[in-house]
């Protein structure tokens, strides 16, 4: 049995505009600036620049709405149903159409020779028959970024066969990997880490450090990997100085001979700072980049033509559709200039907060002064969002005394001291890594050690606490920090 009935439901929903400006408090410096660009380029109703005579201006476009028209008033007309698509502001079709992860792939790359041409190019130089040229092109092909072919032969003959139609077999591939292997830089075309220092040691000077290095990583890799000296030592029947004087040589190759390839292709990242903090008379100041205030205003241009649509007596199909196109444009425009005004207070009064609750640690430089702060205090702080907090935090620097910092570094999880305080667990990792630093490398410290020694300074942490934050800092364990 079929039955209706009637729900109420209260929900609310972002308008496309707060959406659009959430995601340009999201921009940094840079991106703000090429946002800016497209807005400008796209909308002729906003202009850069001062205006001599803005106010007059705003009260003109503030009395737009005001037309006397008995036929139809523009007021009454759906702008959206009367314009095509490519007329619609691109905060209205674009706003749900991107994820806030997407990355913006706006500046070009530089013109130059890539890498894999790089090596072609040296294959120009070997005398190759036309079936072995066509096999170490694909092996030049396969090598990847940091200069590896991470492939089984017997794919590559597989692939061989099946895309450039050439039928070989694993020993002819393996003869022309070889050739592969002589190309600059040196390991390039290894399939593994071992065989890539291999290649390096057996291109250098034939000394006996050499030798004793190429005998290390040819028979016993997995000992030296692991940082087993003493079987080495005895494998090898050698002194601690002739393995210091071999682990010297094996350190001073290069384990990403891709990453070596200085080509004109790739991309220099500049961080440009979205803020600004100076230590004047003791006190901090907080200056907000420039670049995130332009000066805009709404075109004269265009509100002038709104005004002679309004004193016009005829007004014609033609000019009313026009109307609605300036109005559009015209409502875009100062709704952006007012978005914008809005995304500095709201960057500003942020950062503000969050210097202010730094503020020990702004003066003095010192990590240990950094107090735990969670994207909660902040927002309770400036009764924001947590997310609008977030979004400032994740993609913006700051310019202190002590260098340029992302500002999502000042933010961590607190932990409670042997005193009963809450401290930052920044602080505790930075303890951890000073430890770490004037350990005595001969003898590294375990994670129980590491434990027990921050619990003496005052941190009673676990041991698998202490893994965490080590492996957070990117330090490996005590075993591989062990030298000889």
């Amino acid at each position: 049995m079929l039955k209706q009935y009637l729900q109420f439901k209260l929900s609310q929903k972002l308008s496309p505009q707060q959406i659009q400006l959430m995601k340009l408090i999201q921009l940094p410096t840079q991106a703000f600036e090429q946002r800016l660009k497209q807005e400008l380029e796209e909308n002729p109703a906003l202009e850069g620049g001062k205006e001599d005579s803005q106010d007059d201006l705003d009260s003109d476009f503030d009395n737009t709405d005001d037309f006397d028209d008995n036929e139809s008033n523009t007021e009454d007309i759906n702008i959206d149903e009367y314009l095509s698509d490519d007329e619609v502001p691109d905060y209205r079709t674009q706003v749900n159409n991107y994820s806030t992860d997407d990355e913006e792939k706006t500046m070009p790359y530089a013109a130059g020779t890539s890498f894999t041409q790089h090596l072609v190019n040296q294959l120009n130089t070997y005398r190759l028959s036309d079936e072995e040229r066509d096999i170490a092109e694909f092996l030049v092909g396969s090598v990847g970024e940091s200069g590896y072919i991470r492939r089984e032969l017997s794919d590559i003959v597989d692939d061989l066969a099946f895309t450039q139609s050439v039928y070989t077999n694993e020993e002819q591939v393996g003869k022309v990997l070889k050739i592969v292997h002589q190309l600059d830089p040196a390991g390039v075309g290894a399939r593994n880490l071992q065989e890539c220092l291999s290649i390096q040691l057996h291109r250098k000077e034939k000394t006996v450090d050499t030798e004793l290095a190429i005998n290390i990583i040819d028979n016993a890799f997995d000992q030296f990997t692991k940082k087993h000296y003493k079987k080495l030592l005895h494998k090898f029947n050698i002194s601690e100085n002739q393995l210091k004087n071999a682990i010297t040589e094996i350190e001073h190759l290069n384990p990403k001979p891709g990453g070596s390839y200085a080509g004109n292709n790739r991309i220099v990242e500049h961080v440009v700072p979205d803020f600004a903090i100076k230590i004047i008379d003791g006190e901090l100041e907080l200056t907000l980049n420039g670049r995130n205030a332009p000066e805009l205003h709404v075109s004269r241009e265009y509100n002038n033509m709104l005004k002679g649509y309004k004193d016009a007596k005829d007004k014609s199909k033609s000019q009313k559709d026009a109307v609605i196109f300036i109005k559009q444009k015209l409502d875009a425009a100062k709704w952006f200039i007012e978005a914008i005004k809005q995304r500095q207070q709201t960057l500003f009064v942020t950062m503000s907060a969050i210097m202010h609750y730094q503020k020990d640690y702004f003066l003095t430089g010192d990590e240990r002064n950094l107090k735990p702060m969670i994207l909660k205090d902040i927002a309770d702080e400036i009764k924001m969002d947590v997310s609008t907090v977030s979004r400032v935090a994740n993609s913006k620097y700051v310019d202190t005394p002590y260098g340029t910092k992302l500002i999502k570094e000042f933010f961590s999880e607190s932990m409670k001291n042997d005193q009963g305080e809450d401290v930052s667990t920044r602080e505790i990792k930075k303890i951890l890594e000073t430890v770490i630093e004037e350990e005595n490398k001969k003898k590294p410290l375990t994670d129980e050690n590491l434990a027990s020694i921050l619990k003496e300074k005052g941190y009673p942490i676990a041991r698998r606490t202490v893994a965490k934050y080590r492996e957070q800092l990117d330090i490996p364990v005590a075993r591989l920090r062990k030298k000889i």
